[in-house]
């Protein structure tokens, strides 16, 4: 009984033991990568800063996020780089994983940083907008929000003033957003009229940082709730038609 007794305690140490190597060995697989990873883009892409680099256990690859720029997905040895979106393979067909990403960045943001025209009646899809006053397209899609509204679509704005951080235009998204009435100043700054200036602590700052990493480019840029991205803008009828409605 003692010999079985002392059997059972070397093999469970031995198990402890080796799931600690494992995890050791794990974790500096992990190291080396993103070290083989950030040298390889620090020579070939030096105008860009690494936001991070996650492991994506299920491809064997690794996720990188730019400040600015596009999504790259990395081999472990950062020899091979790939741009753009990686799918998953599932029994209904192709899913977007770096869609997926993008909205799950985009759904945690708090609403009252938004501003928000909400569906009348029941909510069927909302849609985020990035969005800048200067940007005809995005006067355009703001005139057809009421139709939109109507037929159960919220949009919700997230601001992207184009000319940077500091630009005429930020300064008149941060008053519309400091405003006492974001909506009305949001509706008249895109029919041309001049905002006045407000100031207080806002995101504005902080949802163009986001559009820049998730590869927002200009504007209107529109992310669905199915988790599509769309670069442009949409006449209604057709945006209501991705949705599914």
């Amino acid at each position: 009984m003692k010999k079985m007794l002392g059997f059972i305690k070397q093999t469970l140490v031995l198990s402890v033991l080796l799931q600690s190597m494992h995890a050791l060995s794990a974790e500096s697989d992990t190291s080396n990568a993103i070290s083989n990873i950030k040298n390889n883009i620090s020579k070939s892409l030096p105008q860009y800063q690494i936001k991070s680099i996650e492991a994506h256990e299920k491809s064997g690859m690794y996720t990188v996020q730019l400040d600015s720029g596009p999504v790259l997905h990395a081999t472990p040895n950062g020899q091979y780089f790939i741009v753009g979106d990686l799918y998953r393979v599932e029994p209904e067909g192709l899913v977007n994983e770096t869609e997926e990403a993008k909205l799950a960045q985009i759904e945690v943001l708090p609403q009252n940083e938004m501003v928000i025209y909400p569906a009348q009646g029941e909510e069927k899809a909302h849609v985020t907008v990035f969005t800048d006053i200067s940007c005809g397209y995005c006067r355009m899609l703001h005139k057809e929000v009421p139709e939109l509204n109507e037929m159960g679509i919220t949009i919700r704005y997230l601001a992207f003033p184009r000319a940077g951080i500091g630009s005429e235009p930020y300064q008149q998204m941060v008053s519309i957003w400091c405003s006492d009435d974001p909506n009305e100043w949001m509706t008249r700054a895109k029919s041309g009229h001049k905002v006045p200036q407000n100031n207080c602590e806002n995101p504005i700052a902080k949802q163009y940082g986001l559009g820049q990493s998730i590869g927002v480019r200009g504007t209107p840029s529109l992310v669905l709730s199915t988790g599509e991205f769309i670069p442009g803008y949409l006449p209604a009828a057709e945006l209501a038609a991705k949705l599914g409605l």
